[in-house]
């Protein structure tokens, strides 16, 4: 059914995310546009000869976006890449590079993750031995769960170079033996792209590779309800990818790109001007090359994001560690008043809560001198001290909250093992942001977590538990959201945050036809719930680009 085919889509529960009319039982669609939303007769006074469709499921609602994942790199992990779960003990990640390894010719790369972080403090050089041994001497790269860090072989470190003589890269760490000053092969931040450039000289995949993950990724969205998201690192490689699908017609999602403006860590040599320059030749109906990306620190379970308080002691760092940021205030401020300039606004990693506050009085600055300005992003809002949580609102700055961790994981505990435990239990004050009047929106962060459903995520930000229920008890179960404020942040806050306001998000006269069918009601069914639900199909630009296969 083609775009410019008149329809009028029918069912009894139409959420529309519209406060004026929050629940419809048809829309009209012309030209892929919604034409009219109502009742039947609303409709057919719009599309009065168009086909009237009877939508399936319990519930229909706008399509869902993602405010933060990075979609290429996970259709690449999932197409061409070993996978180890962050669950896996560190003989089970063995066990599975020594059987990808067999199927290998000798020096053949072993590239993939997502190992667990909490793993970090087992990788010294017996466990380097132990992946060598596991490889049979081959090449291998892991990344880790925040896909920040590498683990890796002998002859990857050989490969790209890095020996005990080797400097440490700034913003990043080649972590040594104690003992023998040999690299142990974990590489923290920016020390991950010297192997990660090692593996794309060797590889050089053809750009087709990277169109082909492009297009699984964005079908994967599609299947999970979302029809919009934000590529949150933006580089040649995906700039080109998108352009292709884009010109194949395979491109089914709106897509804002961020393009790094400062040395990215998990990016090198991608910022400057000749990557800005590719803006407008890479624009196209579907996605906009038009924000910006910028890493202010690292993950606080490498103990590289910055923190206002320290970390718990340890024997490399002491007992008054709090890492560090990128950049100071002035030159975040001058950063982000170049990108203003150009008409970006910029999406600032922030891990730490000495990062975000940096972040917030950069941008006070950028405002006291040039006053309002476009809506920059805290990327992964999760550490943040009360005093600064009212500021979000004040300076009109966006809370990203990715990814899915505001409950117990895998990751949470990680985490505990270094910041302190009372810190941690003040994870996430989403409450207290949407309270204070911040604009909140959700994300995946995909690949750093294996499955980009916004389900499991939504139950979390309700319950505040873990929805596979492996983990136990609730976090900060006061910050706990309802589910219309959690929907909201999935769906018309996002499009805000992405510019996408006046395009989707909600289910509007003028906006795209963009529908996520549902084969629950999420308002009639308990919040555990939430997390199994099933997207029968989804819309994008009044046609199907998703339908769920009959059991």
């Amino acid at each position: 059914m083609s775009p410019s085919s008149d329809l009028i889509l029918r069912h009894p529960a139409i959420c529309t995310m519209d406060p004026a009319r929050p629940w419809a039982q048809a829309v009209a669609i012309r030209g892929g546009r919604i034409a009219a939303v109502g009742t039947l007769a609303d409709a057919l006074v719009a599309a009065p000869e168009a086909a009237v469709v009877d939508l399936p499921g319990r519930m229909v609602m706008p399509g869902l976006l993602d405010v933060h994942n990075h979609f290429v790199w996970a259709g690449r992990a999932e197409l061409y890449e070993l996978f180890v779960p962050p669950v896996f003990s560190l003989d089970q990640v063995l066990a599975t590079v020594r059987d990808a390894a067999a199927k290998k010719a000798p020096g053949e790369w072993v590239v993939g993750g997502i190992w667990g972080s909490g793993l970090m403090p087992q990788l010294d050089a017996a466990a380097r031995a132990r992946l060598d041994e596991a490889a049979g001497g081959r090449p291998v790269m892991l990344r880790d769960d925040s896909h920040h860090n590498r683990f890796v072989s002998s002859a990857a470190l050989a490969l790209a170079g890095i020996t005990r003589d080797t400097p440490n890269p700034p913003n990043g760490e080649i972590v040594r033996d104690a003992a023998t000053g040999e690299p142990t092969g974990l590489l923290l931040e920016s020390a991950s792209a010297l192997v990660e450039m090692a593996v794309a000289r060797a590889l050089e995949s053809a750009p087709h590779f990277d169109v082909e993950a492009a297009a699984h990724a964005v079908r994967r969205l599609n299947a999970c309800g979302v029809v919009g998201m934000q590529e949150a690192l933006t580089t040649r490689a995906v700039l080109r990818a998108l352009k292709t699908l884009e010109e194949q017609g395979r491109l089914t999602a709106w897509v804002l790109g961020s393009l790094p403006v400062t040395e990215a860590p998990l990016a090198p040599g991608e910022a400057g001007e000749e990557l800005l320059a590719m803006r407008d030749s890479h624009r196209s109906r579907h996605f906009r090359p038009d924000a910006g990306k910028i890493f202010l620190d690292g993950v606080p379970t490498a103990r590289t994001a910055a923190m206002i308080e320290p970390y718990l002691a340890d024997a490399a760092h002491g007992c008054c560690f709090r890492g560090g940021a990128t950049l100071n205030v002035p030159q975040l401020a001058r950063v982000l008043a170049d990108c203003e300039a150009r008409g970006m606004a910029v999406k600032i990693h922030c891990a730490g809560d000495a990062a975000v506050r940096i972040a917030l009085d950069a941008i006070d600055v950028l405002r006291s001198f040039n006053g309002p300005g476009l809506m920059h992003q805290i990327a992964h809002a999760s550490f943040v001290d009360p005093a600064e949580v009212p500021r979000f609102a004040e300076l009109g700055v966006l809370a990203d909250l990715s990814p899915a961790l505001w409950f117990p994981g895998v990751i949470v505990d990680a985490i505990r093992a270094a910041v302190p435990g009372e810190r941690v239990d003040r994870f996430w004050p989403i409450r207290d942001l949407q309270q204070a009047g911040a604009l909140i929106a959700g994300g995946s962060d995909w690949p750093v977590v294996p499955d980009p459903s916004p389900w499991p995520a939504i139950q979390g930000m309700v319950t505040r538990r873990d929805p596979t229920g492996r983990f136990e008890g609730a976090l900060w179960p006061e910050q706990a959201l309802a589910l219309p404020e959690v929907l909201h942040a999935y769906t018309i806050n996002a499009a805000r945050a992405m510019g996408l306001a006046e395009t989707t998000g909600s289910i509007e006269v003028g906006k795209s036809a963009d529908f996520a069918v549902l084969d629950r009601h999420l308002f009639e069914v308990p919040a555990e719930q939430l997390a199994g639900t099933q997207v029968l199909a989804t819309w994008f630009e009044g046609r199907v680009v998703h339908e769920a296969q009959p059991a």
